[in-house]
Order: C-alpha cells, then sequence, then structure tokens
C-alpha cells in the first residue's frame, strides 16, 4: 500500500464522537488500512542527543547539526533528508540561543509547514490541521495557565521573519497538539522518543477495545540519495475481520485499566466521555480486580481489602525503588508483595499483573532467567484473559516471556510462546516491521534448538552452557 492511500476509508458523521472514519470495503485482520506521513513531528527534549531527529531511531554516536548543535542525526544522508524541515527551527534556535520545549518546537513546525504548504498536503489528507479538535475552552485553570506559558515562550521562539499569529491562533495550534499529538516509538518500539502529528490518524475515534492499531513505521533511510528514502509514518492495521461501513476505532488509552480509571485519563487529555462498551458495560472490570478462587474456598472481602490497599502502598514504593535504580530492594518488595497476594488475589488482579511485569524484568536484566521466567508466563496468562487477541501489548510482553524462557534453558516453552508472538505480532506490526523481523530470527533459531533437544537433550544442554559462557545473551525489556 502507498503512503497516504485512502481508497477503503471515508469520513462520516459519528453522532455524538463527531467525525469518524469508516471502510469502504471489508478488511482482514492484519491488512493495512492507510499509511500517513507526519505532517510534523519532534524528538522528546529527554532523548535529543541519543535518537535521529529525521528517522527517530535511538542510535550511538549521533552527528550534531554544526548550526544549532542541538539537533542529531544518524549520518549524513539523514541530515540532509530533513534539512528541509529543520532549516526555519535551525535559525530559530540559533536566534533564541537555545531548544525550546518539545511542545514549543513542535508547535513551530506545524505552522512552518503549513505556511509552506497549507494545512492540507495530500489529495489523501482528509482534514486540514487547523480543522481538527483542540478543545482549549475546555481545559482546566492549571491546564490553561501551562497552555498561557507555552505561548508566551513560542512567540519569543518564533521567528520575526515568519509570518506573526495572535495569541488565539497559536493556543489553538497547541490545543491540537495536546489533543492529536501521537507518541512516536524508537526502531524497536520498545521506548517512546517523539511525538507527531498526524491528521488523518486524528479523525480515528477511540474505544476501549479497538478494531484496530496503530504502529509507527521507520521507512527506510539507507539510500545514499534522500530523494529513494521512504518516509517514517504510521500504519493503522486491522485487529480483526471489519465489515463494510463498519467505523475504525484505535485505543487511545491502554485496556489495562478499569473502566473508570480508562474514562477519567480519557476526559482529563481528550475532554470526551467514554461510551463504549467496554467502559458502559465495565467489561473485565470485574477480572482486574478479581480475588482468588480455589476449590470451594475464597478469601474474605476484608483480607481482599487489606491485601489490595497493601498492594497499592508496595506498587508505589517499588516505582520509587526503581526509579532510585535499587534493583535488589525492587526485587524485595514485589516478592513480599506476591506472596502476601498469593492465595487472596486473581491471576489477573491488575497489581499482581503490575508486580509480576516489573519482577521479571529486573530478574531479567540481573541475568535471574529461570525465576523471570516464571513470573513472566504468569503474567502472561493474566494478559490473555483481558486483553484482545490480537492487542500489541499483549504480543510485546508474550515476545517477552518467551525470549526469557529461551534465556532460561525453557527450549519447549520458550518456542512456543515466541511462536504465539510471531502470530500477533504479524497483525499489529506486519511482516517488515524490525520487531517482527527479529522474531522472526528468533523463531527460527528456537526451532533449530528445539529440534537438537528432542534429539539430544544432554548435547543440547552441553551446547548452550558453551554458548552462556562465550557471549552474553540479549534481554527484551518493556517500554
Amino acid at each position: 500500500m502507498t503512503v497516504g492511500n485512502m481508497e477503503s476509508i471515508e469520513l462520516f458523521d459519528a453522532g455524538k464522537k463527531g467525525r469518524g472514519l469508516r471502510t469502504t470495503k471489508e478488511l482482514s485482520a492484519g491488512e493495512v488500512v492507510f499509511a500517513e506521513p507526519s505532517f510534523s513531528a519532534v524528538v522528546f527534549d529527554s532523548l535529543y542527543t541519543q535518537v535521529c531527529h529525521s528517522c527517530f531511531r535511538r542510535q550511538a554516536n549521533l552527528h550534531r547539526c554544526a548550526q544549532c548543535k542541538f539537533a542529531h542525526y544518524c549520518n549524513r544522508t539523514c541530515q540532509t533528508g530533513c534539512w528541509d524541515e529543520h532549516k526555519q527551527e535551525c535559525s530559530a534556535i540559533k536566534k533564541y540561543g537555545k531548544a525550546p520545549s518539545e511542545k514549543i518546537r513542535l508547535a513551530a513546525r506545524v505552522l512552518w509547514r503549513m505556511h509552506k504548504d497549507t494545512g492540507v498536503v495530500t489529495d489523501g489528507q482528509l482534514a486540514s490541521v487547523d480543522q481538527l479538535q483542540e478543545h482549549v475552552a475546555e481545559m482546566s485553570q492549571d491546564d490553561l495557565k501551562e497552555l498561557n506559558t507555552d505561548v508566551h515562550n513560542f512567540l519569543k521562539y518564533w521567528s520575526h521573519k515568519s509570518k506573526q499569529h495572535s495569541v488565539e491562533y497559536v493556543s489553538h495550534i497547541f490545543g491540537i497538539i495536546g489533543c492529536n499529538g501521537f507518541t512516536l516509538s524508537d526502531q524497536r518500539g520498545l521506548q517512546a522518543v517523539g511525538v507527531g502529528l498526524f491528521p488523518n490518524l486524528c479523525l480515528v475515534n477511540h474505544d476501549c477495545w479497538p478494531n484496530c492499531t496503530v504502529i509507527l513505521n521507520h521507512g527506510n533511510q539507507s539510500a545514499l540519495n534522500s530523494v529513494l528514502h521512504s518516509q517514517r509514518r504510521i500504519e493503522l492495521r486491522a485487529l480483526e475481520k471489519i465489515a463494510e461501513g463498519e467505523e475504525l476505532t484505535i485505543g487511545y488509552v491502554d485496556f489495562l485499566n478499569l473502566s473508570a480509571d480508562r474514562q477519567r485519563a480519557l476526559k482529563q487529555q481528550y475532554h470526551f466521555d467514554c461510551t463504549c462498551q467496554p467502559c458502559s458495560q465495565h467489561t473485565k472490570d470485574d477480572l482486574m480486580m478479581a480475588a482468588k478462587e480455589g476449590e470451594g474456598s475464597k478469601p474474605s472481602a476484608e483480607l481482599v481489602k487489606e491485601v489490595t490497599a497493601f498492594s497499592k502502598e508496595c506498587l508505589e514504593k517499588v516505582e520509587k525503588r526503581r526509579a532510585e535504580g535499587d534493583f535488589h530492594e525492587v526485587v524485595k518488595l514485589c516478592r513480599e508483595c506476591l506472596e502476601k497476594q498469593e492465595n487472596v488475589l486473581a491471576d489477573t488482579h491488575l497489581y499482581k499483573l503490575r508486580l509480576l511485569s516489573i519482577i521479571s524484568e529486573v530478574l531479567s536484566f540481573q541475568h535471574c532467567f529461570s525465576e523471570a521466567a516464571d513470573y513472566t508466563s504468569r503474567m502472561v496468562e493474566g494478559y490473555r484473559k483481558l486483553y484482545h487477541p490480537n492487542n500489541a501489548q499483549l504480543g510485546m510482553a508474550t515476545m517477552r516471556a518467551g525470549v526469557t524462557q529461551w534465556h532460561a534453558g525453557q527450549i519447549e516453552a520458550g518456542h512456543g510462546m515466541i511462536c504465539r508472538a510471531y502470530a500477533i505480532l504479524m497483525v499489529t506490526h506486519g511482516p517488515n516491521h524490525p520487531i517482527t523481523r527479529d522474531l522472526e530470527s528468533m523463531r527460527m533459531q528456537t526451532e533449530m534448538e528445539l529440534k537438537l533437544f528432542k534429539q539430544n537433550e544432554e548435547v543440547y544442554h552441553t551446547m548452550r552452557e558453551a554458548a552462556l559462557k562465550s557471549q552474553p545473551m540479549c534481554t527484551v525489556t518493556s517500554s
């Protein structure tokens, strides 16, 4: 599918939700509905020296722009390809004396692009950028105060040679970015590295149980001639079979939260009340807060309440210790809390799943793979009862579990989990995404090892031990 191809969708009036997009033909799971390059995008302030400002890949030893000394690139090829987008920013940073915040940089890039190409840059773009929702009038006093500060700093940064705009219009652009900015990940999909604006994607409405997902395809910048580069772009992919005329939806927030918490987050960030079926019917809320049910026995409501409160307090301590880098204390706290939860909270309880995710990640980092493997497999089984079967988060967690089991020498379980992850990511990311290609390599490797294991377990373990001594194993961490 070519970038910007919108033949399979149309804009329609979605009632209280405003505008929306729907299909004009039946779609299959894994099919690319449309692909769209960013209208404008910037790297996060905290990662500006670690991520290429052109292709958004995390790289070591990036080359710095000699003029503004802020923008960084993989190489001359990426820098040349990005110059049209960066040149006015480069001049503004030099005059301002420093790079402003990511929100201000993105607002400036959006306006420079609008001056150059207007708000509609392709025939396939269904709405002008300045026609997107912004909800400034519904902001809280604190948010309005922050907005006014951003606008004030923007106007100082904005070049006097550029077309001047009123405070109201600049506020309008900031409002659009706040409601419609899409987080960009690195090339492995493991860390958020920037934010961009994608006008057609902005027209896709939210559902907590969506029929589509969005992934970032970084394109190909390997050609020496920048004309031959393929653009970084988002791909909207179908998670399931979608009938002709059905509305396309994506999840603006992670489903792995109680419906009331999702509604609160959506109201705060996007200024709408979510009335989707999972929120209206509180779908799976009971599983997310469930108590353990054994053979004829169930913990008392008082004990469940006590352990739930203890778990919440423990998670706060864990996050604090993890931020401080005290990983031994993190593991200790997680073990203590999981032991308390064992016969009280169900394996689908949110607090248990969050602890399982944290302890398995830290133990993998410490190369304690056998213990980590047990925790990751329990985490994935809980996720499978809660997430959509083709949810990208489920796919990434399953991949992590498979790799951890593989590293622990549990080749049968590891290969099975990697195959399961591969099936999900083929739908959510497609065969050409770097993550899927990595996973395919792992799948082939574990398949070979599994054959050897079944032929002669002793030889397999001898070869594995030798391989472990010769080189360190990589680990997969969550974003």
